[in-house]
């Protein structure tokens, strides 16, 4: 046997072929539709000793995109030859894949014997060495957090209100919006007795009215996925959602996504990948997420991905509330 190959592919047809084309050369393959599949697959591999000499990925899938991967699974197994295959590259992305370590790029449609030699270029390399799980890290937010959302009764007194709810102690932050509210604040307290006591505070304001109370959750993903996050989460997304929040430009909007909480783990790991998701929680016992999203300032971009949104499974509703700019950082 020349060695163990994982693929990662959405497209059947080709799963199929690459499989038995590999096979016929004489290597042992597993085909995985998606990137959760091979995420699970690479954690049972290495629970039963099975190790993987090669792993060839697509780019464009229906989760986590290949790239994204090829990011973790240099951190897990940093040797493991990587083949990053796509029809709809670019120099750019050529660059992006093959900047990473022992790993090749090859263009759709290519041969069996294409393939064989593209994966033979690389310098042999193994998962059953340099696993490295993610480092143990506490949950997501040692402190409690909240989302509140809010109404203003006197549209004349909106920049008071606003200037008020921004300087108490606790906000992280606070966003005014257009939407079913007119201000969402993201607080965060040592305890939910001191969350609660500031959004009671809040309530007692004049003029305004309180629409909802949201503690965040820490999402309810299995072993490999939470693992595979949080590695992600350590090596690309460094910075808290906040400070994340505050360097993007164009246009942006919070979104609030009403989903079937069965399939919370699908449904979060889909969208926490989308390039244009700032942050993603949990909220109201997995049955909404609450996230932000950039437009990049591009004319109508953000109803596309509102509509991409909408089309992951297990996705009921999704609202979004566009930020209005009324302070300068």
């Amino acid at each position: 046997m020349k060695g163990r190959v994982l693929i990662i592919d959405d497209e059947a047809e080709i799963r199929r072929n690459l499989t038995v084309g590999l096979t016929q050369e004489g290597y042992s393959v597993t085909a995985c539709p998606d990137g959760i599949s091979a995420i699970h697959e690479l954690r049972a591999a290495k629970e039963k000793g099975i190790a993987y000499d090669s792993l060839v990925t697509d780019i464009f899938m229906p989760d986590i995109d290949g790239l994204k991967i090829l990011k973790v699974i240099k951190v897990q197994y940093p040797d493991l030859p990587v083949l990053v295959i796509t029809g709809f590259g670019d120099e750019a992305l050529k660059l992006t894949a093959l900047s990473e370590h022992n790993t090749g790029y090859l263009d759709k449609p290519f041969e069996i014997p294409d393939l064989v030699a593209a994966l033979e270029e690389l310098v042999p390399g193994t998962t059953g060495k340099g696993g490295q799980p993610a480092e143990s890290t506490p949950a997501l937010r040692e402190s409690t957090s909240a989302y509140l959302t809010i109404r203003i009764d006197d549209a004349s007194r909106s920049m008071e209100i606003y200037n008020a709810l921004y300087q108490l102690e606790g906000v992280q932050t606070c966003e005014a919006v257009r939407g079913d509210f007119d201000i969402i604040i993201l607080a965060q307290a040592p305890s939910k007795k001191e969350i609660d006591a500031l959004f009671a505070k809040i309530a007692k304001m004049e003029d305004v009215e309180v629409v909802s109370v949201s503690e965040i959750e820490r999402p309810k993903l299995d072993r490999d996925v939470d693992e595979f996050i949080e590695i992600y989460s350590q090596t690309v997304k460094t910075k808290p959602a906040s400070t994340a929040a505050q360097k993007q430009p164009g246009t942006m909007s919070y979104i609030i996504v009403d989903i079937d909480k069965d399939a919370i783990q699908q449904i979060f790991t889909t969208v926490f990948f989308i390039d244009d998701v700032v942050f993603c929680d949990v909220i109201d016992g997995g049955s909404k997420l609450v996230g932000m999203v950039t437009g990049h300032g591009a004319v109508g971009r953000m109803p596309r991905i509102i509509e991409k949104l909408s089309q992951i499974e297990g996705v009921l509703r999704v609202r979004e509330a566009t930020i209005i700019k009324l302070v300068e950082d």
